[in-house]
């Protein structure tokens, strides 16, 4: 089949499209016939050696981790899905090398959901590790009440948009952080825009004057610190992006596969109460460009590879 792989870490230009290693259907693994791949920054991480202290590398890699498309060919344990049903996952195996960017994935049905019919393929993709993150951090490790204030960090980014309309969901005030031109955008998810940068701090205290509840950091290094110091007495802080967060008595959260979770994210979906933007799509032949402009930070919603259909995968 076709895909990317990479044999060594490095940057865009170590990802190479061409003929991939078939997928192996074993007895709780699924068939995936690849329609669509969300773009996600731990993939260049990854790709970069940032995780290899954590995930094996097992080269050559096919990167890549959210996927929506079409069961071909279920495992002989598999009773949860059929040939033909459309789903959406979150495919992270515990190292680095059967990815999702190719024509077909093996994936395990614990990572996997029924696509919501409310979304493309193209926004499913989009949906399953940001959507994850976002739930996870809000209802696991902040656990956000009604009635409380959020604020979310990168409101306009891939994770940042489902938490900011998770937090509303949840009944919260959410302010967000964005740059000028994502303001109308935070606004229409239901988010109360910031400016970032210098003054940050004063602008969310005229916001909130007894500080934040809870605070929902996806940024790292100096946010985090500000970030504790934007807490009202009782408030929580997570972070996904810095690990010192533990240090001002935040949570650090790594996002894991939970079927469950990913379909109730896509019960939400279904609902119109989380919609997923996709900014720009590539062809797969492309996904180094598509890596290239995630890594430069300003995108707003999701970027997303896109897979031609092909001819179903040999036993």
């Amino acid at each position: 089949m076709k895909g990317i792989s990479y044999s060594r870490y490095g940057g865009p230009e170590v990802m190479a499209y061409g003929e991939v290693r078939d997928p192996k259907v074993g007895p709780d693994t699924v068939l995936v016939q690849v329609r669509a791949v969300g773009v996600n920054p731990v993939d260049w991480k990854c790709r970069e050696g940032h995780l290899d202290g954590v995930l094996d590398a097992v080269f050559p890699v096919i990167p890549g981790w959210d996927v929506s498309g079409v069961v071909v060919r279920p495992g002989p344990a598999v009773t949860e899905f059929l040939v033909g049903d459309e789903v959406m996952g979150y495919v992270r195996e515990d190292f680095l090398s059967r990815g999702t960017l190719a024509e077909y994935v093996a994936a395990p049905v614990r990572t996997l959901a029924r696509k919501p019919r409310a979304l493309s393929f193209e926004q499913a993709a989009g949906l399953p590790l940001a959507g994850l993150t976002a739930y996870q951090v809000l209802t696991k490790a902040l656990e956000v009440k009604r009635g409380e204030t959020l604020l979310v960090h990168a409101a306009a980014g891939g994770v940042g948009s489902i938490a900011v309309q998770l937090g509303r969901h949840l009944g919260a005030r959410v302010i967000g952080t964005a740059s000028e031109a994502n303001h109308d955008y935070v606004r229409g998810l239901g988010g109360e825009p910031v400016e970032y940068g210098e003054g940050l701090a004063q602008r969310v205290r005229a916001l909130v004057p007894d500080g934040v509840d809870a605070v929902f950091d996806t940024v790292g290094g100096e946010t985090t610190r500000a970030s504790a110091n934007l807490l009202a007495p009782e408030g929580r802080l997570a972070s996904i992006a810095d690990p010192d967060v533990v240090a001002y008595g935040g949570r650090y959260c790594f996002v894991r596969p939970d079927a469950e979770d990913l379909r109730k994210l896509a019960e939400l979906a279904e609902q119109g109460v989380l919609s997923v933007h996709v900014s720009r799509t590539f062809p797969l032949e492309q996904a180094a460009q598509a890596y290239r402009l995630n890594q430069e930070g300003r995108t707003r919603g999701k970027i997303v590879v896109t897979v031609d259909r092909a001819e179903p995968a040999e036993d």
